[in-house]
């Protein structure tokens, strides 16, 4: 069984805010602190109680705040420390969390660290950072093209996973360790009750290995970090690119002293054959992900983290099911499918009002780095509309639209002029039309999380699955103390599905449901009690 800690972290529902994108209060076209605060009583009705806020730190925004040139300052765009402090205040008011995205693998080159460090070999920062006079392996930038760029000033390669701008933290130097310790603590008596870890598995490095991540260190690093009695108590997600359940539990496994949960991705490859590239799928692929590691967090007592989106990814609505006649039956579908397994929910914002993936006619329409990158690779081995349908299919920018709150001409996000193209359907998906459709997306996750908050058995409770591998239908229940709950999920045709036992009516569906047996149509789901 999860220890108490972990027990009481399934409670949590976990909204992400990518901050430029959610609410700008200023009219400065950029979403900042002051618009969150002006929105928590939206999540808070939502039945939202924690929230995880992507950078806002200071930064040059080359990879929109992921790189950080101060740890300890607030990016102007979005507000002031001020401003933080109020926002963690208003949320602690409502019961709620606040959870700080943490970057330990790489600083913005602007960082003052960076900027002493390259002045030479014999100043206190000189080891802050991986510096070598030859290029030492052959590993390649998440964003293309070599990790290792020269620098004229130091005349020697610095190592960058991801953009130029952004180079990796030597966590064999002690020193860094400590600085990072330093950062935690920071936030941590601000009132931050937890972090999200920016690609955790990349901080120690084997330079010899075939890529880079997961070195020998990796571990004692993470412990070092959240291992501490300062520490201990915090909520910890990590991003890593963890695929085996060993190294898993190495992770999360609560007598390890790590981290709370980890993203576990694979559920999100559905749909494509890379992130550029779609492939035909079913939602039997998404169901046996997200049971397989369902089945392993069960039988190992670790916490597992549920999710479907998030700031890097399109929308797995677009890619694995309907998201135009059926978009409503299809999103609230995924919600039934994923969030009633047992873990922490985590959604992304836009998510609860069934936010598509969007199209553009112009490469202008993006911002993102990794987008304009993989574009011009496109472009030099198809044609330019070719390589616009890879990045309308795969671009982070999917995720970062500014969100929709209505279908006036700035969506109700700014008065000024948003910092990225609105999302391209905008006038008919945002809140204000969603909350006035007979069928609201926000409604059923308001259902679906008080659901969760009121029934033990969505909480901790066992999970039995009813249904064979080879059904095109999901059918699950939950069960803790003396209560059992059903769930039926069917996929892309209507089906006629019966239930081994009785049911009283149903707590929650998406199309009007009086009984859990009979004829679903396609993305039809259902939740209903069973009789003792």
């Amino acid at each position: 069984m999860l220890c108490a800690k972990y027990r009481d972290f399934l409670r949590w529902n976990i909204y992400q805010i990518y901050p430029r994108s959610f609410m700008d209060a200023n009219g400065d076209g950029i979403g900042d602190l002051r618009g969150i605060l002006s929105r928590l009583d939206y999540l808070k009705d939502l039945g939202i109680n924690a929230i995880w806020l992507c950078p806002c730190y200071l930064s040059p925004n080359d990879d929109n705040g992921y790189d950080i040139s101060d740890y300890r300052e607030i990016m102007p765009e979005v507000g002031t420390m001020e401003d933080m402090d109020r926002l963690i205040a208003a949320l602690h008011e409502r019961d709620m969390k606040l959870i700080m995205d943490l970057v330990p693998n790489h600083t913005s080159t602007q960082h003052a660290w960076f900027q002493t460090s390259r002045q030479g070999r014999d100043n206190p920062y000189s080891d802050f950072y991986y510096w070598s006079d030859t290029v030492p392996n052959t590993w390649q930038s998440v964003f293309r093209g070599s990790a290792w760029a020269f620098d004229d000033v130091r005349g020697q390669y610095y190592l960058h996973s991801f953009a130029l701008t952004q180079a990796d933290l030597n966590w064999e130097n002690p020193a860094v360790v400590r600085a990072m310790q330093d950062i935690v603590d920071f936030w941590v008596d601000k009132g931050v009750d937890g972090f999200r870890i920016d690609v955790i598995d990349m901080i120690s490095k084997d330079m010899a290995a075939g890529k880079n991540g997961l070195g020998p260190r990796l571990h004692e690093y993470i412990r070092a970090l959240f291992g501490r009695e300062k520490t201990a108590h915090l909520f910890t997600v990590g991003e890593s690119g963890v695929q085996d359940l060993e190294e898993m539990l190495r992770h999360c496994a609560a007598e390890r002293n790590e981290l709370s949960t980890l993203f576990l991705f694979d559920h999100l490859d559905v749909g494509r054959k890379d992130k550029f590239t779609p492939k035909p799928d079913t939602l039997l692929s998404l169901r046996d992900r997200l049971l397989r590691w369902q089945r392993e967090s069960e039988a190992n007592d670790v916490l597992h983290a549920l999710f479907t989106d998030n700031h890097d990814n399109s929308p797995l609505l677009s890619r694995i099911a309907d998201d135009g006649e059926k978009r409503y039956e299809s999103a609230t579908l995924l919600a039934a499918m994923v969030y009633l397994l047992k873990g922490v929910p985590f959604i992304y914002q836009g998510q609860e009002i069934g936010m598509t993936a969007a199209h553009y006619d112009s490469i202008s329409d993006f911002d993102d780095i990794e987008t304009h990158n993989a574009y011009r690779e496109f472009c030099a081995e198809m044609t330019p509309e070719e390589a616009l349908e890879k990045i309308n299919f795969g671009s982070r920018d999917n995720a970062r639209h500014p969100m929709a709150w209505d279908g006036s001409a700035t969506a109700g996000f700014t008065s000024g002029t948003p910092w990225l193209a609105l999302h391209s359907r905008f006038r008919d998906i945002n809140v204000q039309a969603d909350l006035a459709s007979e069928k609201s997306v926000y409604r059923f996750y308001q259902a679906l999380l008080s659901l969760r908050a009121s029934a033990p058995a969505f909480l901790d409770g066992t999970l039995t699955v009813l249904s064979r591998p080879e059904d095109p239908f999901f059918v699950f229940t939950r069960s803790a103390e003396d209560t059992c709950d059903a769930v039926v999920c069917n996929f892309e045709e209507p089906r006629e599905i019966t239930l081994p036992f009785p049911c009283a009516c149903p707590v929650l569906s998406n199309h009007k449901r009086t009984t859990l047996h009979g004829l679903y149509p396609a993305y039809g789901c259902a939740v209903a009690r069973v009789h003792a």
